[in-house]
């Protein structure tokens, strides 16, 4: 029983491994780019504050924290990370 579930593991470790290298490519090619555009955004928030009011400047505030790297890059990166995991835990499960 054993035997068949770790035959069954071998395509699910490397449906994993492949979303998992892809997923980390992802994750630091948006790093940059995100990082830049919050940047250019942060900028835009601050023209906001003096020129249309606070309303905006603080939603242009609010999307620069969510591209920034602290926003939903942190959270892709943790999620790729989960993927990781669970890639490993299949190649211990079929080692063991």
């Amino acid at each position: 029983m054993r035997l068949i579930f770790k035959i069954l593991s071998l395509p699910l470790i490397l449906i994993t491994w492949v979303l998992y290298g892809v997923c980390r490519l992802l994750v630091l090619a948006s790093g940059v780019i995100l990082g830049i555009l919050s940047g250019i955004i942060l900028f835009a928030a601050v023209v906001l504050f003096f020129k249309a009011g606070i309303l905006p400047g603080v939603a242009f505030l609010a999307i620069a924290f969510l591209i920034s790297p602290y926003g939903l890059p942190r959270l892709a990166a943790w999620l790729t990370g989960k993927i990781g995991g669970i890639n490993y835990a299949l190649r211990d499960f079929l080692a063991s």
